[in-house]
C-alpha cells in the first residue's frame, strides 16, 4: 500500500516550507549526531522544547539579550544559555535574529549615543585644579587612550549596549508574559460564554 505525503502549498510559501522541512534536523538526527551525542540527552529535555506560559517569555528575553549583546555566533550562545534558564531553546534562537544585517548598524550607532549620554563624556567635570594637573602630565599614551581610543568610543558603546540589552529583554519578557495572558483570557472567556455560565 502506498501512503502519499501530505501536499505542500504550492508557490512561494510550499518552497519555504519545504526548505525549512529539509534543512531544520530532527530529534533523531540530533540524537544521531556525533557531536552532539555527549550532550544530546541535556539538549532533548523536552521542557527545553515546549511552547508554556514559563519558557516562552524566557526564551525571548534571553534571546533578544544576547540577540543584541552578542553580535556574532549569538544563536549558539543563546542555545547554550537556554540549558541553564530553562527557556524555550528555538524561540530563544529564533530571537536572536533582532540583531541582523538591517539593524546592526542602528543598534550599534545607539549603543554609543546611549552610553555616550549616560556616561556624559561631552559635559564639564568638576574638579578643574586635578584636570588641569592631569592634563600637564599627561603622555601621549594618555591622551591616545583618553581622546581617541577606548575611552572614547569603546566603553561608551558597550555601556549603551548593555542597556540596550536590558531594556529590550525585559520589554519582551514582559510584553510576551501579557501578551500569553491576554490570549488565556480569551480563550477562557470564550469557552465560558458557548457553555453559558
Amino acid at each position: 500500500m502506498i501512503v502519499a505525503e501530505p501536499a505542500t502549498p504550492v508557490g512561494v510559501t510550499g518552497r519555504v516550507i519545504g526548505w525549512v522541512k529539509h534543512h531544520v534536523p530532527t530529534r533523531e538526527s540530533i540524537e544521531a549526531n556525533r557531536w552532539l551525542r555527549p550532550v544530546a540527552h541535556r539538549i532533548l529535555v523536552p521542557h527545553l522544547w515546549r511552547f508554556n506560559r514559563r519558557s516562552v517569555p524566557r526564551a525571548v528575553a534571553l534571546g533578544t539579550f544576547t540577540g543584541i549583546l552578542f553580535p556574532f555566533a549569538h544563536m549558539l550562545v543563546a542555545a547554550i544559555l537556554s540549558l541553564p534558564f530553562r527557556a524555550n531553546v528555538p524561540i530563544a534562537v529564533g530571537t536572536t535574529l533582532i540583531n541582523n544585517p538591517i539593524t546592526f548598524l542602528p543598534i550599534q550607532g545607539l549603543a554609543y549615543k546611549i552610553g555616550y549620554w549616560v556616561l556624559r563624556l561631552d559635559r564639564e567635570v568638576p574638579g578643574q585644579p586635578i584636570a588641569t594637573n592631569v592634563a600637564a602630565n599627561a603622555g601621549w599614551l594618555h591622551r591616545l587612550m583618553m581622546q581617541g581610543g577606548p575611552a572614547k568610543y569603546f566603553v561608551p558603546w558597550l555601556v549603551g549596549l548593555v542597556i540596550i540589552a536590558l531594556v529590550l529583554s525585559a520589554s519582551g519578557y514582559f510584553a510576551t508574559k501579557f501578551t500569553w495572558r491576554l490570549k488565556i483570557a480569551r480563550k477562557y472567556r470564550r469557552r465560558h460564554l458557548k457553555t453559558g455560565n
